[in-house]
């Protein structure tokens, strides 16, 4: 992920720069990684080629495609090859100001380049929508739907001794881990890189489906991440995580969704600031669920909780 990240902030570069100097100096900033999709499984032994692409501009803001190609013997064409795709959204700011800064525009000219033009246009306006969007009460259908959720949760609470032994609580299954950042995991413009933030949590991801299901979790993808505040060297961050749902329709494939929120700490503030919201999606090996072995479901224990996993539900949905 990291390797990602650092190829899409090339082409990011590579597009800024011009011969005039007009769009230089330039500070450009990861503000999201939308979703990011294992289209088939990555050999450790064979040789990856990453393709990255401008697909979207606006005024200070662009988005990079970035496509993972692995060949292999029985791969017959390109679309076979495709491994992995990935979309990385930069904000480019001025390093005297700080302030918004224009970047070099593009046109799309052929029908596929107008395509990813308007699926990214898409995007960037459902991003906008997001952010401008106040909470709201959940309201009529969805009380319903809080409440489905939460009934199981307060057998677990009232009647632990009837409790499905299926299912398990969200907060059953949290990890977490601390680091302080280090100089060695610092940007040309001295943040810490988004790919070791992405990295981290994807580790701690990993390792919370692999303690969940009792078997070694396979990647399928990652979800939309938005870059919400920077992280500098020294900082002190703390990553916890936790299985937010199960998706058990298919038993044969069964998916896991694990949640990673990184906070930055200043323990000297009494202060903790979410960086970053981190959601991934692993399977598990048909062959590790023999024997009568199952994936387990998972029961929020808190209202919270309940409307956590009701706007994932909803955002894989839309």
């Amino acid at each position: 992920m990291q390797v990602l990240q650092l190829e899409s902030r090339s082409v990011c570069g590579q597009h800024c720069s011009s011969n005039d100097g007009t769009t230089r100096p330039l500070i450009l900033v990861t503000a999201s990684v939308d979703k990011m999709l294992l289209k088939k499984p990555i050999r450790v032994d064979t040789d990856l080629k990453i393709e990255g692409a401008v697909t979207w501009v606006g005024r200070s803001s662009m988005e990079i495609q970035l496509e993972v190609m692995q060949s292999s013997p029985e791969a017959s064409s390109t679309s076979e090859s495709l491994a992995l795709t990935a979309n990385f959204t930069f904000v480019a700011r001025d390093s005297k100001t700080g302030k918004s800064a224009p970047i070099n525009q593009i046109s799309p000219k052929t029908e596929t380049e107008k395509l990813l033009w308007e699926e990214a246009e898409e995007r960037n306006k459902m991003r906008k929508v997001k952010r401008g969007e106040r909470k709201k009460e959940i309201q009529g259908e969805e009380v319903n739907r809080l409440n489905e959720l939460l009934a199981e949760s307060r057998i677990f609470c009232d009647m632990p001794a009837l409790a499905d032994r299926d299912s398990i609580l969200i907060k059953d299954t949290c990890l977490q881990n601390s680091l302080i950042c280090q100089p060695q995991q610092r940007n040309i413009h001295g943040r810490i890189f988004g790919g070791f933030l992405m990295r981290r949590a994807f580790e701690l991801a990993y390792a919370t489906a692999y303690a969940f299901a009792g078997s070694a979790p396979c990647f399928v993808e990652v979800d939309h991440v938005d870059f919400l505040k920077p992280v500098d060297v020294g900082n002190f961050l703390r990553l916890k995580s936790c299985v937010l749902y199960t998706e058990l329709e298919n038993l044969s494939k069964p998916l896991i969704n694990v949640e990673v929120v990184a906070h930055v700490m200043r323990p000297e503030l009494r202060s903790s600031e979410v960086s970053n919201n981190f959601y991934f999606t692993f399977t598990v090996q048909q062959d590790s669920l023999k024997n009568g072995a199952r994936v387990r479901n998972v029961v929020p224990g808190t209202e919270e909780e309940a409307r956590r996993v009701i706007e994932r539900m909803d955002a894989e949905n839309s």
